[in-house]
């Protein structure tokens, strides 16, 4: 692992250019190189990979990447970090790098990142794309999620995240923390927690702990849901008033599709009670449930 990444390396670095980590942008340098090393080998890269890094930072992670995949997408927001990375990563011909935000909005990401990954997957017969990155936390959320409904479909992703999001993700069902994400990636990934950070393994400190996760997508769990878009729409709707009965919820989320009477109908087939809440539903119940919904809203 670069040394790069220590602490005094980072903030001479920035000092001599005349900049400082900006809050904006998330910019937390992960600086505990043994953590930096469970990260890589978490994604257990190999010379027909191609992985996407979200947060180039000043490219310290970018290299080492770059040293055990086939081919690295590294993209950055902020231009004077993307300006010194590129001298860091400037003898590395498979590196390519953007300078963009990598979400086109928080839905879906930016259309030039994945033409990018898909370019490079081209020139490695059976390539596999993998995610590794230090994410900035304003940006997770959407990145882990959204990569589950793009092409093409993410091998893994192992990411530094805000340790609240990686307990979310891996919540169970009827506890406080579990969550129309939680049944997203649940309904369709293996997801592990590999090691809690605490803040001074970052630089600046942020105020919270942190997490490094590993996601793998599971063809016989995605196998599982007819209807990504449809289950992904439907399923987000259902937690908006989380508060709100089983069947209000459901009223509610399948509104225009059906009826009273046919959410009534749906909840008899699926012996689920009205006043349960969608929390207490498990992944398994709540992937049937969208199910019954979408198949009953066709018979119309």
């Amino acid at each position: 692992m670069s040394d790069r990444q220590t602490l005094s390396f980072l903030s001479k670095t920035l000092q001599r250019a005349g900049l400082h980590p900006k809050t904006k942008y998330g910019q937390n340098f992960l600086i505990d190189l043994n953590l930096l090393d469970i990260l890589v080998r978490g994604a257990e890269l190999g010379p027909s990979d191609v992985v996407l890094e979200i947060g180039t930072g000043m490219g310290s992670l970018t290299k080492t990447l770059a040293t055990r995949a086939g081919y690295v997408i590294t993209v950055e927001v902020d231009r004077d970090l993307q300006a010194i990375a590129a001298r860091e990563l400037a003898k590395f011909p498979n590196v390519r790098m953007l300078c963009c935000d990598a979400l086109r909005n928080k839905n879906h990401l930016r259309v030039e990142v994945l033409d990018a990954v898909r370019e490079a997957m081209s020139a490695f017969p059976g390539a596999k794309f993998k995610l590794v990155a230090n994410l900035p936390y304003n940006v997770a959320t959407p990145i882990i999620s959204n990569l589950l409904n793009e092409t093409p479909l993410v091998e893994r992703m192992v990411v530094t995240i805000q340790k609240e999001l990686g307990e979310r993700i891996i919540a169970p069902a009827s506890c406080k923390d579990y969550s129309a994400l939680s049944i997203w990636m649940q309904s369709q990934c293996d997801c592990e927690i590999l090691r809690l950070l605490p803040p001074s393994a970052f630089w600046p400190r942020p105020n919270v702990d942190s997490a490094i996760l590993r996601i793998v997508p599971n063809a016989t769990k995605r196998a599982r849901i007819v209807d990504l878009e449809f289950f992904h729409t439907r399923l987000r709707a259902m937690f908006l008033h989380r508060r709100k009965f089983l069947r209000s919820q459901l009223i509610s989320a399948m509104q225009e599709l059906l009826t009273k009477e046919q959410v009534d109908a749906v909840l008899v087939e699926q012996k689920l009670e009205a006043n349960l809440r969608a929390e207490q539903l498990s992944v398994e119940q709540m992937i049937e449930l969208i199910e019954a919904c979408r198949l009953q809203s066709q018979k119309q």
